[in-house]
């Protein structure tokens, strides 16, 4: 469908779906879902949840706080403990059902707290089909609203409709949770999360001051070793290695890899 027509369709969606909490993680896609509601039922009738856990980066909370507020949306931002839940923190290839199943538990109890019954969340039609997803699984057991999967809206949708709206997310690299930075195996603990978060932001803030920003950036915790994964164009330049390493060893790795990014690398290992 056409831009137009698919912006139309969601917010006539979600104003069928009546006041709403929304599962906000400051990506684009939830993002979106965030914005048509309040289109849709007016500001009012929204909540925006952030789960805050050790696995969210500060400078994501930070985003959705201040995106929410620009809606005029009020924001909220409970404590989850998924990572008290040892089938989480060994961190095997269902990990993120363990996660989405707590998360989303926590904010299904705040939108009752504040005479919500409907949850929904960023879910799109991309996501249904990947295989990689297991958390989808945890919202569809608890009945949780995916207004884009449910209209059909791929992620290049997500990002028209967004662009469409004027809305500063519509652009925005991918930001998975800090616990995804994680190899398969290596047990999550609170200490290994800020140690990828710490080795994140220093990796940025020195491309960045070097004139050489990278729009897609991860640092991958492969148990000793920290693998850095930038822009292609990035990969190849001698010049960088060295310093990136001795910035990703003082955020405390003590090994560390360069190669290009790869959206999702962990779960084709």
């Amino acid at each position: 469908m056409d831009t137009s027509t698919a912006a139309t369709r969601l917010v006539g969606h979600l104003a069928e779906v009546g006041p709403v909490a929304v599962a906000f993680s400051g990506g684009v896609d939830s993002a979106l879902v965030l914005a048509a509601a309040a289109r849709a039922l007016g500001p009012d009738a929204v909540l925006a949840v952030t789960a805050d856990s050790a696995s969210l980066a500060a400078a994501e909370l930070a985003a959705a706080v201040a995106f929410a507020t620009g809606l005029g949306v009020r924001h909220l931002a409970p404590g989850t403990a998924e990572l008290d839940n040892p089938s989480y923190a060994a961190n095997g290839r269902d990990r993120c059902y363990f996660c989405k199943s707590t998360v989303l538990d926590t904010i299904t109890a705040v939108a009752r707290d504040h005479g919500v019954a409907s949850v929904a969340t960023g879910v799109n039609a991309d996501d249904a089909h990947d295989p990689f997803r297991p958390g989808i699984r945890a919202g569809d057991e608890i009945g949780v609203r995916t207004p884009l999967r449910d209209l059909g809206l791929t992620k290049a949708d997500v990002r028209a409709v967004s662009r469409h709206w004027g809305l500063s997310t519509w652009d925005k690299p991918a930001m998975p949770c800090l616990a995804s930075r994680v190899r398969y195996g290596v047990a999550i603990t609170p200490a290994r999360l800020a140690r990828v978060e710490r080795a994140e932001v220093a990796v940025r803030a020195w491309l960045a001051d070097a004139g050489t920003p990278t729009r897609d950036l991860r640092v991958r915790d492969l148990g000793d070793t920290g693998r850095v994964e930038l822009d292609p164009h990035l990969v190849d330049r001698p010049e960088l290695a060295p310093a990136l390493a001795e910035v990703v060893r003082a955020a405390g790795f003590e090994g560390v890899e360069l190669a290009v990014f790869r959206s999702g690398a962990l779960n084709h290992e």
